[in-house]
């Protein structure tokens, strides 16, 4: 009885901070992964800062929405698969809800352009800078892992795209595996206790193949509207790299051309999406309302976000044992450095150049700056600071 007390006591402590950051996490993926930082790791410790930085570049691996396979991966970790689940919910739900009332009411109204969205954007560039500077004091230590995070920078700001920055995680495991083979670094191991099998995880990688592949022959044989969507919002969620925005062009050429919607309910759409916390993949929900409703809008996130879980799912058992072979360690000491230069990479652009405009909007990132690093408020204080400073800003 006691277990069981404790297990629900730990899902409901998921679901209660998993549903406070989906409520105020805006910016973007690399944003929400400064938010999981110094949630998770920071305040309450549910990983350790490796671990965290492993889960990460595992995700900037696989396809999909990154920031929530690494959510999913947390409440795996926490609280089991369910604990996956309720963090998927948690951090979800909240935009799907204002996404599916936008598409059914409001998705005509420009709010995406109000002063306290700005505010909201100047806070992911505060929550981002402040996840940086602690994992680069943690994984950028000595002048080799701060020429590779430097590398990194220097080529994902270059080439902007998705694959430049697998191609940056690819090099700099391969350079970190040449430099680091024969280091003893006696960093003590942490092992994550993950609650799945590796049958598990091979079931999951193998149904994630088999729907990618059998959906299209289904489509086929059948004019199945249902059918038509999820493999629509499926394939979309199964062949992305990078984050929410690469997505929309991918959703745009399979529903606009073929008169699914109109492309100035997507360009409506795609305003709101900016304007609501959590992924981009939630765009999803506001698609599928419009096609089919509410029920088409939960239909349609169920389809975009299903890949994700079985990709994380699949790939974490074996990456718990991987990780611990150390020409492996090697060069995630190299991929760990790369994530901090992409990440300063992202805080630049699209971030940084999004939001901070004026002399009034850096002022206002050094007085949020200063609330989370050094007065150490809680982030939902400076999340609301933020919105009332950006709609004060506004009226100047």
């Amino acid at each position: 009885m006691n277990n069981r007390e404790s297990i629900f006591k730990i899902w409901l402590e998921i679901f209660l901070v998993s549903s406070r950051l989906g409520l105020t996490s805006f910016g973007g993926p690399v944003a929400h992964l400064g938010y999981f930082h110094e949630e998770y790791i920071r305040r309450r410790k549910w990983m350790d800062e490796k671990s965290y930085a492993d889960l990460v570049a595992l995700c900037q691996f696989l396809p999909g929405p990154a920031s929530s396979q690494v959510g999913i991966g947390v409440g795996v970790l926490r609280g089991g698969f369910i604990g996956g689940i309720i963090s998927f919910l948690g951090f979800t739900l909240p935009s799907v809800v204002a996404l599916i009332v936008f598409a059914s009411f409001l998705h005509t109204f420009g709010i995406e352009d109000a002063g306290w969205i700005n505010g909201l954007k100047i806070v992911a560039v505060v929550v981002v800078t402040h996840a940086i500077l602690g994992m680069a004091k943690n994984f950028t230590p000595d002048i080799q892992t701060k020429v590779i995070a430097l590398f990194a920078l220097i080529l994902t700001l270059l080439f902007h795209s998705a694959y430049t920055q697998i191609a940056a995680i690819i090099i700099a495991g391969l350079v970190g595996f040449i430099i680091f083979r024969k280091e003893n670094t006696g960093e003590k191991e942490t092992n994550i206790n993950f609650p799945i099998s590796k049958r598990m995880g091979a079931i999951c990688l193998s149904l994630f193949f088999g729907i990618l592949f059998l959906l299209p022959v289904v489509r086929g044989f059948t004019s199945n509207q249902w059918v038509e969507l999820f493999d629509g919002f499926y394939r979309s969620g199964s062949l992305v790299f990078g984050g929410g925005h690469v997505v929309l062009p991918l959703l745009e050429q399979e529903f606009v051309p073929t008169g699914w919607l109109s492309e100035q309910d997507f360009l409506a759409g795609y305003g709101a999406t900016q304007a609501v916390p959590g992924p981009l993949f939630t765009f999803a929900a506001y698609i599928g309302t419009v096609i089919s409703g509410w029920q088409g809008g939960l239909f349609a996130t169920f389809a975009i976000f299903l890949p994700a879980f079985l990709l994380i799912l699949g790939a974490l058992p074996f990456w718990n044992s991987l990780r611990k072979n150390p020409k492996i360690k090697a060069a995630l000491i190299g991929v760990n450095a790369s994530v901090v230069g992409i990440l300063l990479s992202a805080l630049y652009n699209p971030i940084w150049t999004s939001s901070v405009h004026e002399p009034v909007d850096f002022a206002l990132v050094a007085v949020l700056f200063s609330m989370l690093a050094y007065f150490k408020l809680p982030p939902w204080i400076v999340v609301l600071t933020g919105a009332i400073g950006g709609w004060a800003i506004s009226f100047l």
